[in-house]
Order: C-alpha cells, then sequence, then structure tokens
C-alpha cells in the first residue's frame, strides 16, 4: 500500500541535507573499492564515509534538548490562545483538538497562525472517526458510525467518501486524524467501542480500517490505527477506570489481526490503557507497558513484521484507567520510558511540570538520551519532513 506523509509547512533548510555529511561519491566509491582510504596531494587521509554525520544529525540539533522533549507531546487546547501560548513557550510536537475546543479554532488562517508559532512542523490532530465520535462534524458533514459504514458500504464507497472528509479536514489545517479504530467488537453500539467497531469480523474490520488509511494517504493526512492491542472485547471503559482484555494469547486470534495486517500501512499506531493478562505487566496498563510497545516493535510475538512508525498513546490525562493510577507528569514519562514515541492528553496545564520531569530523566538515564531522539526522528519522517537518509 503507497505512504503518503503528512503534508506541512516547510522546516529549517538545513533538514534536507541532514545526512550529506560532506563526502563526495567518489570519495565513498574510491574507498570501498581500494580497501583503503584515500589521500589529498599533501599526503593526509581524505575524509570518509566514517565522518559522516549520523542521520537526521542536522534536524536534531535545531533543538534543545527540553525542546527534543517537547516534540514528543500532543496536548488537548481550549482555543487560539492557549495553542499560541503552548507552542510559544514550550514548543510542542502536536496541539489536539477535542469537543471542549472552541470550533472557531477550525479555521485554516487560526490554524496556520499557530503552525506559524512552531520551529518545526506542528501536528495538529483531532477525532474523527465518524458516528458518535466527531469534531468537525459541524464544518465538514457528517458520517456515519464505522459499523454502519461496514453494514451499508463498501469498502471502495468508503475509500471514495474517506478521501472527501479526509481532504476537508486537511483544508481546515488539520494534518492527523486519530482514526479508524481497528477494534474486532460485538458490543452494543452505545457501550465504549460498539459501533465505534467495523466489525467483530476481523477481516471486515481490516478491510474497512485499509480502504480508510489508503484515502487518507491519498490527501496527505496522517492516520492512526487504535487501540493496540485491542479494545474491542475489553471489560470497561478506560474512560472510567482499568479495563481488562481477554487473555493474549486469545487476542492473537482475533483482536489482534487487524493490528497485524494494516502494520505497514503508513498509519501510526494509538495503545490503549488496556491491562492484558500473559502480556502486560500487574497494574501496568499497555500504554505504558516496555512488553507491549517491545511488542509492536518486533512483531514476531503476533505474527507482524516489526514496526518503525510512531507509537501514540490514549489521552493519559482524563482517563481514569491511568489518572486513578498515577500524576500525568508520571505518566507520561512512563509512557516514553516504556517505548512511546508520543504522549498525549487533553489540557496545556502540565506541560511545563511534565518537562521538568522529563528533562531530569534524561539527565538521570532513566530515559535515554537516544532513544529521545529516535523518537522525534520517528515523529519527524511521520510529519513528512525530509531528513534526507
Amino acid at each position: 500500500m503507497r505512504k503518503s506523509p503528512v503534508v506541512v509547512f516547510a522546516v529549517v533548510a538545513a533538514v534536507a541535507t541532514a545526512c550529506s555529511g560532506g563526502s563526495s561519491t567518489e570519495t565513498t566509491t574510491a574507498a570501498s573499492s581500494s580497501g583503503t582510504a584515500p589521500s589529498s596531494e599533501s599526503g593526509a587521509p581524505a575524509a570518509t564515509s566514517a565522518a559522516q554525520k549520523p542521520c537526521g544529525a542536522d534536524y536534531l540539533g535545531t533543538f534543545s534538548q527540553r525542546e527534543k522533549l517537547a516534540q514528543l507531546l500532543t496536548v488537548g487546547i481550549t482555543g487560539a490562545d492557549d495553542a499560541t501560548n503552548v507552542v510559544t513557550t514550550e514548543q510542542v510536537g502536536g496541539i489536539f483538538v477535542g469537543s471542549w475546543t472552541d470550533p472557531g479554532l477550525l479555521d485554516r488562517a487560526q490554524l496556520d497562525a499557530v503552525k506559524a508559532l512552531a520551529k518545526a512542523p506542528l501536528m495538529v490532530t483531532i477525532d474523527e472517526e465518524g458516528g458518535r465520535v466527531s469534531r468537525a462534524s459541524a464544518v465538514i458533514g457528517e458520517a456515519p458510525s464505522a459499523r454502519v459504514v461496514a453494514q451499508t458500504q463498501t469498502p471502495e464507497q468508503h475509500y471514495q467518501n474517506t478521501l472527501t472528509r479526509s481532504k476537508a479536514l486537511k483544508d481546515l489545517g488539520i494534518t492527523v486524524d486519530f482514526a479508524p479504530d481497528t477494534d474486532v467488537s460485538a458490543q452494543p453500539d452505545n457501550s465504549v467501542i460498539g459501533d465505534r467497531s467495523y466489525s467483530d469480523d476481523p477481516q471486515v474490520v481490516t478491510e474497512y480500517a485499509d480502504a480508510y488509511i489508503r484515502a487518507s494517504n491519498e490527501v496527505g493526512l496522517g492516520s492512526v490505527i487504535k487501540h493496540f492491542p485491542g479494545h474491542g472485547s475489553g471489560s470497561g471503559d478506560s474512560h472510567t477506570g482499568a479495563v481488562r482484555t481477554p487473555p493474549f494469547d486469545e487476542l492473537k486470534t482475533k483482536d489482534l489481526i487487524p493490528f497485524r495486517d494494516l502494520v505497514n500501512s503508513g498509519a501510526a499506531v494509538m495503545v490503549g490503557h488496556l491491562d492484558v493478562p500473559g502480556l502486560t505487566e500487574p497494574d501496568t496498563p499497555a500504554s505504558i507497558s516496555p512488553a507491549v510497545m517491545s511488542l509492536l516493535r518486533q512483531g514476531t510475538g503476533y505474527g507482524a513484521a516489526p514496526f518503525n512508525g510512531p507509537i501514540f498513546t490514549d489521552d493519559l490525562g482524563g482517563m481514569a484507567a491511568i489518572t486513578d493510577r498515577m500524576t500525568i507528569a508520571e505518566a507520561v514519562e512512563a509512557a516514553l520510558v516504556a517505548g512511546a514515541d508520543n504522549a498525549l492528553w487533553i489540557t496545556t496545564d502540565a506541560v511545563p511540570q511534565v518537562l521538568d520531569r522529563l528533562e531530569l530523566s534524561v539527565s538521570s538515564g532513566k530515559l535515554p538520551a537516544d532513544r529521545v531522539d529516535a523518537s522525534v526522528l520517528r515523529m519527524a519522517r511521520y510529519k513528512g519532513v525530509a531528513l534526507g537518509c
């Protein structure tokens, strides 16, 4: 399937040549063919490929350590003033338009003004699944729930309809849609997943979610499959408390199939706040579990290819499955230490405290600096930054 990066505004010019390293093609070729480093006329060894800068070094060099960490945060905003403040003061990597956000912000001019304050491309994210999870319906029109879509449309029709809606979101200035929901569920329509799921048949879920992702890719809107490793058979609602899924071995036979089949679709992955017997550690939901992040990265534990795209957490600040257990600063640290690339929550108030804690985590070695760099580069590629390598 074709992968199309999220379209964003221009970033620093140095990014495009981040991996040039200053060595010419001729020098590299000569060194490799002769087995010895070439010499200049003066007899001094010439620079070889060993002296090249690491991939993305120039891009990473545009940030302070605190700004790198801020690139791994996506926070909910109340409106233009809130967005302007958090981008200007902390250079967060993303903002989230929620049901509480001033609807006037869904305007290209307002969002472009906020983006212009960011030193790197700013993600503008939204939950626009259709059905009851719709944040832009007043602007781009309503769409049926995923379950109704699968019952009334062919995958090709869903692809065409999603093309129209994805383009409309992009025209507003949205860059990432936290959709489609790839949970497999037979729950009643109004339950936590319910009609947000295309079907209780994993093959149907895969087919329709694939149509959604291809359409998003086509217009350059980022998509995100969720809620890994599968919320559709969970015991409850993570908004109100802990959720326990069936054992991991059972998830592999059903809930994990769409994630396995779509892992290389170009979509990012959102990890849910799910306790998974046989996979997660006691009292450690998937969103902050190293075992879950490792499963997704490696793929071998559920028959998937390795995943090297961005891993988002579900909301860490407004869901009791997390907030009953820890503070937002603790949760963000735990998620990034576990291996997530981007921590999501729904307010801006705690951003300074979160970054203070993350800086201490890096300086102590708890959160490795090289892992932070890897996540910053992963997010950059997802945003469409040309790293040159």
